[in-house]
């Protein structure tokens, strides 16, 4: 088995989750590739010292690599499906991070989990994404594409802006709000749910479109077909807006048109058994918690 391994770095916290993740990984002689970043903090911090093989981009992943393990909260596996893209290799993600809708496996019992790994008692989760277009020239998004959503926002002001709205060409509305969420299945449990968006098990062919703080009251988040094509035209007081995929940001021009669509590819996501994402939503939404249950 080859595995490629990403993580994120928090003091002492960490520590033993990395540590305990190698040490079975190398008793099971698995071939361990580690992204070159992280290895080098990993050395510093004396948490390994043998030697590995590195990747430090998406073309140094390919089919060979039967899983990418992602140590960290869901921002570390947000980054993670940068190195992974459409090569189709499957992320697990370790939760060394707070809340952890995405990264399942928590550090109690880390070693039965991927024992699982190791004899490929998991499933795979097909998760949506998005990418954009822009008319706007002086856009640059290097990596175009999200996992969780894609928001407009305003920049260098307080004022609402104005978002036109239209779906595969015919027109929704003009939200007047702080800005415009839209979210995949995935995303349902981010920024999304914050601003009052409903909670999409992963496996639905939808997305989801929430405003941010709203004017118009009456704006209420909306459930669209994921083969939707969304076309934004914003407007405001500020000569540019935010765009932001996965808390990748950068700038747009007003009156430009942006177009929101799925991606051809998706990323897979490891389910195991135990760590299903209704147990997820029980534990770290702490439902069930009312002693009336």
């Amino acid at each position: 088995m080859k595995i490629a391994i990403f993580g994120q770095y928090y003091q002492n916290d960490t520590r033993p989750i990395i540590r305990d993740i190698f040490v079975f990984f190398n008793r099971n002689n698995v071939e361990l590739v580690i992204e070159e970043k992280f290895l080098k903090i990993l050395y510093e911090e004396k948490i390994v010292e043998r030697e590995y093989k590195t990747f430090a981009a998406h073309t140094d992943l390919d089919k060979s690599f039967d899983i990418l393990i992602s140590i960290g909260g869901d921002g570390t596996i947000l980054r993670a499906t940068t190195f992974v893209r459409d090569s189709g290799i499957p992320i697990l993600g370790v939760n060394a991070g707070r809340l952890g809708f995405l990264a399942k496996v928590q550090k109690d019992n880390i070693e039965s989990f991927l024992q699982k790994v190791l004899e490929k008692k998991y499933t795979i989760s097909e998760r949506t994404l998005l990418t954009t277009e822009c008319s706007s020239a002086e856009s640059k998004i290097d990596i175009n594409f999200a996992m969780n959503e894609v928001s407009i926002s305003r920049k260098d002001t307080t004022s609402m802006i104005t978002i036109e709205t239209y779906l595969n060409d015919e027109y929704l509305n003009s939200y007047w709000a702080d800005g415009l969420i839209i979210s995949t299945p995935t995303g349902s449990t981010g920024y999304s749910m914050s601003c009052g968006g409903p909670i999409l098990t992963p496996e639905v062919k939808v997305l989801l479109i929430t405003p941010i703080a709203p004017h118009n009251l009456t704006a209420r988040p909306l459930v669209i077909p994921d083969n939707t094509e969304i076309k934004l035209k914003v407007s405001g007081r500020e000569e540019q807006h935010l765009i932001s995929l996965d808390s990748r940001i950068t700038y747009i021009s007003n009156h430009s048109e942006l177009k929101i669509k799925k991606t051809p590819f998706n990323i897979n996501m490891v389910e195991i058994p135990e760590e299903t994402f209704l147990k997820t939503l029980r534990n770290k939404l702490l439902w069930g918690e009312d002693k009336r249950n």
